[in-house]
């Protein structure tokens, strides 16, 4: 099963799920990206996870103007 990212321009419709795991092991995952991310700070990974989100928007409004 395939799944497909999200190709909307809105950052409020990409989610931000963080979790802790362990002992300063945090993860952050976007279910409408199908994208992962590890590390030892919850603000770490929400801001690792944001910028991944900020440039995946980016690429989306880059195709959309050639």
């Amino acid at each position: 099963m395939e799944i497909k990212k999200s190709t909307s321009t809105e950052p409020f419709d990409y989610e931000i799920l963080i979790r802790k795991v362990g002992i300063n092991q945090y993860s952050a995952y976007c279910p409408q990206l199908n994208y992962l991310i590890k590390g030892t700070e919850h603000e770490e990974v929400r801001n690792k996870m944001a910028r991944f989100i900020d440039e995946h928007i980016e690429k989306i409004k880059k195709t959309q103007v050639e």
